[in-house]
């Protein structure tokens, strides 16, 4: 669609109106074989439905229109218009009016500052009914309503932290141990369990199912130097690697499929790396389809806390 005539100074040339809509020239464009121009936005809607040009009935597709001669384009960009806002009375070239628009102090769409006290961001269009007692009681309802479903999302994890932690508390204590482990060795096991730091996974899709004997020895290392018991760093290593995983995270697909349940693992992180060790003594609350004696070594690319 057009500009309306009527915004423009000077009497506008026949050759820079729409042949379809009847305003100065918008967005341009061209058919090529008969050389008349129309609006982008006439011309398309026009192709849509009659595949014909619409003064001498060319035949034309839509995707064989093309850009105006450059001197149409000057001639156009020389033309003085009329700001659209109500109330503005600057004239300005044709082609600088869109940046004209983004400033212009009677743009109703634009954004201010209220100047009454308030400090908030409001509409042009809307200063005049702006109230900034009922703005600011609206905002502090709104910060009372998010503040209060914090304190309750607060409390509910609370609750769900207890549970879980008494949960393996009871379940450490009624729990059987394999006859893998002598007393003693799974006593060694807590105890050194209980020196590593909790770990928060942010992304678990940074899983490297797969690591490369570099980086397993890297890893190792770590443990050793962590005060991991000799008789299971081996048996924690080789399940660094999916080939050894328990069958809920032996394949992407069931990786996938089983993320809610893998998110509840109890984690420790192996000191100044992107890997944690998961342990059958801190998780016997998981289903045994997620869980391996003594425990599984999983490396991150990033993503551990």
């Amino acid at each position: 669609m057009g500009f309306d005539t009527q915004r423009f100074l000077n009497a506008i040339d026949e050759e820079l109106i729409c042949s379809i809509c009847g305003g100065v020239l918008q967005d341009p464009l061209q058919i090529p074989s008969c050389e008349h121009v129309f609006c982008r936005t006439c011309i398309e809607e026009w192709l849509s439905q009659t595949q014909t040009c619409p003064i001498d009935r060319t035949p034309i597709e839509i995707n064989q229109l093309k850009l105006v001669p450059r001197i149409i384009k000057n001639l156009l960009n020389h033309l003085e218009i009329k700001c659209e806002n109500e109330g503005c009375t600057t004239t300005v070239k044709l082609d600088v009016l869109a940046n004209h628009l983004v400033d212009c102090e009677y743009n109703k769409e634009q954004s201010i500052q209220c100047e009454n006290g308030c400090g908030m961001i409001i509409s042009n269009g809307n200063h005049r009914n702006h109230n900034c007692v009922q703005a600011l009681n609206s905002e502090l309802n709104s910060v009372k309503h998010e503040l209060e479903k914090y304190r309750h999302d607060v409390e509910f994890y609370k609750t769900e932290i207890s549970t879980l932690q008494e949960f393996i508390r009871v379940s450490r204590a009624n729990s059987t141990v394999s006859d893998s482990f002598e007393d003693g060795e799974h006593d060694a096991t807590l105890r050194w369990s209980t020196n590593l730091q909790l770990a928060r996974i942010t992304y678990w899709g940074g899983m490297i199912s797969t690591p490369n004997i570099i980086l397993q020895n890297t890893i190792k290392d770590a443990l050793l130097e962590s005060g991991c018991p000799i008789n299971i760093i081996d048996d924690l290593m080789k399940n660094a690697h999916e080939q050894y995983w328990p069958q809920g995270l032996s394949t992407l697909e069931t990786r996938q499929l089983n993320r809610q349940h893998y998110e509840s693992y109890v984690c420790r992180r192996i000191s100044n790396e992107q890997a944690i060790v998961v342990l059958s003594c801190d998780n016997r609350h998981m289903n045994q389809s997620m869980i391996s004696e003594p425990g599984i070594v999983i490396i991150f690319s990033h993503g551990v806390k």
